[in-house]
């Protein structure tokens, strides 16, 4: 029916495919079928058959096998991204040197001529590629040439083809994240939204850090009772791994309404349906996004809501092992990233210096005395040294020195009335001391003087 409406001008295709998507979920859901309505989009199927077909044979069949091998142990999209990268580089030799006709022929100019065309393609919406995306297709071709090393293959080239040096250096920015303030802004507009979907999707990713994808995959049976609390499974996703997350008390309630409004007698287990078929990506990129915009916070992304709850956590003192566990992390180094977006430690050393930073320029004639580095003290050190006949005295003040009055003794010393209070002090600091010898020395010295004076 599809196939007569497009040879009939101006008879609304669209109209009718979705009729028929209206009419297959009615049969499904009334149990007449067991086959689940589909969208129907433009098949792109035939294209690539079709540019698969102009690459030589040995070399298609080459690469086919290549993608039938992994398309058993990789996910879709990976295998899809794979073709992706091997048809259009397949295509771009098969143009620029006909002469090649199978993976074996190719040589290191190939490589780079693909490597040019990548980053001198533009994109569908301008500019050219990003750099992870020419790094992402230059490491699919390069894993691809070392499959059919390892695998012995016949048809593979004589040597490694692609290097470590190809690849453009990746940036590690650090994710991209909601500030408290926007969060709450955020939630306070998704709550006024009209749509249940719109508003549970967005507590469910705000409150526990799922994936996109994962929050897709969660069944009816999600939620359950450990204990006095509440968990919610998530099912398998990216890591290969499911897990439990603690439920929000709020979030149960959600959860709980969600179910209940929930129509009877779907066929299918799957807690977020649309028309008997899983919910497509796209409604919570825009239900993200429509309360983003009434908030004022610009463009906000449904994965922006995960790093927002992990530096949430992480600033109020959550171990990354408990991070790591929350957000289905393999390993601590991809919950380290984390860290760096809010080091504690960064921070109290930080303010640690602000404060004698900021006493240099309130106080400029003293600092603290925790501040005084190894210059400084031996700045301080030289003012009370003490010139000798042959060098320094560098005895600190408030040490004592059981010659510290040598000078004192001996026949050139000379003194004036002028010092007497300086002796005065002295003899009193060998009194108290007990420097009896001293004391008599500082006593003589004062006699004299008082009878000078006389």
């Amino acid at each position: 029916m599809l196939e007569a409406a497009r040879r009939i001008p101006n008879r609304g295709v669209k109209a009718l495919s979705t009729s028929l998507f209206n009419l297959e979920a009615t049969l499904f859901h009334c149990g007449l079928t067991d086959d689940l309505p589909r969208r129907r989009s433009p098949n792109r199927g035939d294209v690539r058959a079709r540019q698969w077909s102009t690459v030589p044979a040995t070399m298609a069949a080459t690469m086919q096998h290549y993608l039938g091998q992994i398309s058993g142990t990789l996910r879709p999209t990976t295998v899809k991204n794979a073709e992706l990268t091997l048809r259009e580089f397949a295509l771009l030799i098969t143009a620029e040197d006909p002469a090649v006709s199978c993976v074996a022929g190719l040589q290191r100019r190939h490589v780079e001529r693909y490597k040019g065309w990548l980053l001198e393609r533009p994109v569908a919406r301008g500019g050219p590629l990003h750099r992870h995306t020419v790094r992402d297709r230059l490491g699919t071709l390069r894993t691809f040439l070392r499959r059919l090393d390892e695998w012995d293959a016949d048809d593979r080239p004589a040597r490694q083809l692609v290097f470590d040096s190809d690849m453009p250096i990746a940036d590690e920015p650090l994710p991209r994240f909601l500030d408290d303030a926007a969060a709450a802004k955020l939630l306070a507009a998704a709550r006024q939204d009209p749509d249940p979907f719109a508003r549970l999707a967005i507590e469910i990713l705000a409150r526990t850090g799922m994936r996109r994808s994962e929050m897709l995959g969660l069944t009816i049976d999600a939620v359950v009772q450990i204990g006095s609390a509440y968990w919610l499974r998530v099912p398998v996703g990216k890591m290969h791994t499911d897990r439990y997350v603690p439920l929000h008390p709020q979030l149960k309630a959600l959860l709980d309404d969600w179910l209940q409004h929930r129509p009877e007698g779907l066929r299918s287990n799957l807690l977020f349906t649309d028309h008997g078929r899983p919910v497509n990506a796209s409604r919570i990129e825009a239900a993200v996004r429509n309360a983003a915009d009434r908030a004022g916070l610009g463009r906000v992304t449904p994965h922006q809501l995960r790093h927002t709850l992990a530096t949430q956590a992480i600033n109020r003192g959550m171990s990354l092992e408990a991070i790591a566990a929350l957000l289905g992390h393999r390993s601590l180094s991809m919950t380290y990233v984390y860290a760096r977006i809010a080091d504690r430690t960064v921070a109290d050393e930080y303010f640690a210096v602000t404060e004698k930073v900021e006493a240099l320029y309130d106080a400029p004639r003293q600092l603290p005395a925790d501040a005084e580095g190894s210059e400084m003290a031996k700045l301080r050190r030289e003012m009370h040294r003490r010139m000798l006949g042959n060098g320094y005295c560098a005895r600190p003040v408030e040490m004592d020195c059981h010659f510290e009055s040598i000078c004192e003794s001996c026949t050139f010393f000379v003194t004036t009335i002028e010092f007497r209070p300086t002796l005065e002090r002295q003899r009193a600091d060998a009194a108290t001391k007990g420097q009896i010898a001293r004391q008599q020395i500082f006593d003589g010295l004062l006699s004299r003087l008082d009878g000078q004076a006389s």
